[in-house]
């Protein structure tokens, strides 16, 4: 566990070091099993047992756009609080994305910040990320903001950054219109591990979580990854944050992951797809070549 903690009200809250590695994520459903099982879920359609919240257990759910309307309508917002707003407001303006479509989540939008805190924000819809994306590249060359770039991750994907000194991230969220499928719309069937290399086609949706990457001219790698052409896949999807937008149409990437055979259950229809962050193995991965 983080030796920092956080409180909830009167709840004082820990959270793992690493969320996400297969082995974590294995300890996490037999820790739930044992004492919290009404926070599994066996789901038919993946045929895997997930950990999800039940309705009836929810007490309130933050919104990001709600809860940076909340902050700009506070009346006397903390140090950390007008440092949010200043960046955020700073960003619009820059990239003329307006502040509807921007919103802030963490610690801050829970009110559980302290001084250390980082600031998380949310940019809704695609091209208000690329815009956003582009204003921010211009800040730093301004020397209005700095990039953090700790890996050849940050590298790619320069999604933190510090202002006055301090840290702040952002990812994307999906407006309404931009959600295509839901629950029951299709049927996922586990086929085989696959390493290979490939061109991206299309990142329109490569920053959102699940980051999805359209493909073409796969290449395997090894013996056990060359399919027959009806199974070759068309997409790759991450499920780990780390892997979000790390690579732009016209990109070659490097991808290990679990080959998925996908039905729509309405029409029959069939494509095959590789997903990244399955629980099953540490060795999956899309790496920009």
């Amino acid at each position: 566990m983080l030796e920092r903690t956080w409180k909830y009200g009167d709840k004082q809250l820990f959270r793992a070091e690493k969320l996400y590695t297969a082995k974590n994520y294995q300890t996490f459903i037999q820790t739930f099993r044992k004492n919290f099982p009404d926070y599994l879920y066996y789901c038919y359609l993946r045929n895997k047992e997930l950990i999800t919240a039940p309705l009836d257990h929810i007490e309130r759910v933050f919104v990001p756009k709600d809860r940076l309307k909340a902050l700009m309508e506070m009346k006397n917002p903390d140090e950390l609080q007008r440092m949010a707003l200043d960046l955020i407001h700073l960003i619009s303006d820059e990239s003329g994305v307006g502040m509807e479509d921007l919103g802030i989540h963490g610690s801050i939008a829970l009110n559980m910040h302290a001084p250390e805190s980082d600031i998380d924000f949310v940019v809704y819809g695609s091209q208000n990320f690329r815009a956003v994306e582009e204003a921010i590249a211009r800040l730093v060359n301004a020397g209005k903001l700095s990039y953090i770039i700790s890996n050849r991750l940050d590298a790619t994907r320069k999604f933190q950054g510090r202002y006055r000194g301090k840290i702040f991230m952002y990812n994307a969220t999906r407006k309404p219109e931009e959600v295509k499928t839901w629950y029951g719309m299709y049927r996922f069937s586990s086929i085989a591990p696959v390493r290979f290399q490939c061109t991206v086609s299309d990142d329109s949706e490569t920053m959102f979580r699940p980051a999805t990457y359209k493909i073409t001219a796969y290449h395997p790698l090894d013996a056990e990854s060359e399919l027959p052409l009806d199974k070759i896949p068309d997409r790759v999807v991450s499920n780990i944050g780390c892997y979000r937008n790390v690579a732009r149409q016209g990109n070659q990437i490097k991808v290990a992951g679990q080959l998925e055979r996908v039905e729509e259950i309405k029409t029959g229809a069939v494509h095959y797809q590789v997903v990244v962050g399955t629980a099953t193995s540490e060795e999956e991965y899309i790496w920009l070549l």
